[in-house]
């Protein structure tokens, strides 16, 4: 039997990005209809407005202009993130601190790992690109001539989240037909096969589809509330599981900064992410090693507030996924899948993924969905374990010693054993492409690289020949003069953002 009648149960970014990649799939076929289904009663979490470079493709692929989403979500750039105070300050100082960048780490395409490795430089490992010096400048990352979506580094976003979420909401209903319904789900019925046969709300209708995807957040409604998939915890790997959310205004001529702010401390790390009006804060603590009063007062340190009145929303972090993230006729998306604390800006990369490997492999016929849903609990499930390995690994190389919780993150027994085997290798040689097999791995070998090595992470390494050490001379020369160019050329962050908006202001 074909599948006509798809259901998306849940708005929000997670939602909206599932509609629009269904929807420019698989909405060429007019028998086919997308509908999702959004409480009015649920608020959006709103908490990760953070990207990667991964969201530019999909953006690209909706249609939605990069000028339009600069303009409609209080949109700025982001670069990488910048991470400080991860290491010991007795020993790197306190103001030690690292990008990991989106740039390459390859400058003319040449891994200059190696003699960087073999020279001891005084040159940080993210000075091996010019990201970490037009960051340090408060430098946009392109032109304002430059077209859309290209820059003179690899760049993402920092988006208000509600903003977003309403942007994808228009652009799937206008560009792709996807349909929208406002209601309450507050159960199901299940089909003799132990799928899902059809909706409950709250009103009382009962609203049946053929296929349904879980975008209902931490509630999980379908997933785990009807179907009983179980979860996979990982709270032995990530020992966060609390978060403390606050926004802060913007002065009107404070600068910009063209990166994610992630700075650690005794428990944890606190995020500080731009957006045009204000900065979204957030304090990212483990709740065994501190506690609430304790946080919220560390918290408002942080900001330089008070701490009379200051009362932070709290979010509580349950890290892990669920075992089969497409159990019978129902996917799990976005938090409905499960959550990693929002270190490297997970959630939204693993929501696009998940959604964009979905698309391409959507059961057209009911005795389609074994073979697709095998593939796709596969690929997710890796792409998953290899996502908490990474954000794992900024805990574990960290030689911090202040707490119990930093001496805690350093025991071997925490570690996965493929992130454990491929310590034990970077020990003697550096990280390489073909150290990462699998092409449902979220973050590549240059990942790495700028977390390990921003971490002074030791590799024994290897002698190289005298050719190769002049070949990656030469490449990092022309890092530092092009570098030296761009922080002369580039606007700065705000210029740009500012200029953007002074000319819409004039077409309109």
């Amino acid at each position: 039997m074909k599948i006509k009648t798809i259901a998306i149960i849940g708005g929000g970014t997670a939602g909206w990005l599932a509609a629009n990649h269904l929807g420019r799939e698989l909405l060429a076929d007019p028998e086919l209809s997308i509908t999702v289904i959004e409480s009015d009663e649920v608020p959006i979490i709103g908490v990760g407005e953070g990207t990667v470079p991964f969201i530019k493709q999909s953006l690209q692929k909706f249609g939605i202009g990069e000028a339009e989403l600069m303009l409609s979500c209080e949109t700025t750039f982001k670069t990488g993130i910048r991470f400080q105070g991860w290491l010991d300050a007795a020993r790197h100082g306190a103001a030690h601190h690292y990008l990991h960048a989106f740039a390459s780490p390859f400058p003319g395409g040449m891994d200059v790992t190696p003699s960087w490795l073999e020279e001891g430089s005084e040159r940080a490992f993210d000075g091996v690109s010019v990201a970490a010096r037009l960051s340090e400048a408060g430098r946009s990352p392109k032109q304002v001539s430059s077209g859309p979506y290209v820059g003179e580094v690899d760049y993402a976003y920092h988006v208000n989240a509600q903003q977003f979420a309403q942007l994808l909401s228009r652009n799937a209903q206008q560009r792709f037909g996807v349909r929208h319904r406002v209601a309450t789900i507050v159960g199901a019925e299940r089909a003799a096969d132990g799928g899902i046969e059809a909706l409950r709300t709250r009103s009382g209708e009962r609203l049946a589809f053929d296929f349904y995807i879980d975008c209902s957040g931490f509630a999980s409604l379908l997933t785990q509330g009807v179907l009983k998939v179980p979860f996979v915890d990982k709270s032995h790997q990530v020992l966060t599981d609390t978060a403390l959310v606050q926004q802060v205004p913007f002065g009107p001529d404070e600068p910009i900064a063209p990166y994610t702010l992630a700075t650690a401390h005794r428990a944890g790390w606190i995020w500080d992410i731009p957006v045009t009006q204000r900065r979204g804060t957030g304090f990212v603590y483990a709740s065994a090693y501190m506690g609430e009063d304790e946080a919220v007062a560390a918290f408002a340190r942080y900001l330089g507030r008070s701490e009379a009145g200051f009362a932070p929303r709290k979010i509580a972090m349950k890290i892990g996924y669920r075992q089969q993230l497409w159990s019978h006729n129902c996917v799990a998306l976005g938090l409905a899948q499960g959550f990693v604390e929002p270190l490297e800006a997970t959630s939204i990369l693993l929501t696009d993924f998940s959604a964009q490997l979905l698309s391409r492999n959507f059961p057209r016929q009911q005795g389609d969905e074994p073979a697709l849903r095998r593939h796709f609990n596969e690929a997710t499930g890796q792409a998953w374990e290899r996502i908490i390995d990474f954000v794992q690994l900024h805990y574990h190389l960290s030689d911090r010693s202040d707490s119990a919780f930093w001496l805690d993150n350093r025991q071997p027994g925490h570690l996965s054993e493929v992130l454990r085997e491929r310590l034990a290798k970077w020990r003697v040689a550096p990280p390489q492409a073909t150290d990462f097999g699998s092409r449902f791995e979220l973050f590549s070998v240059e990942n790495y690289l700028y977390v390990l090595y921003g971490m002074k992470f030791a590799t024994r390494g290897f002698p190289i020949g005298e050719a190769e050490r002049r070949e990656a001379r030469q490449q990092l020369a022309q890092v530092d003069a092009r570098a030296r160019r761009l922080v002369e050329s580039l606007p700065s962050h705000r210029e740009w953002l500012d200029g953007l908006r002074a000319a819409a202001q004039q077409r309109a």
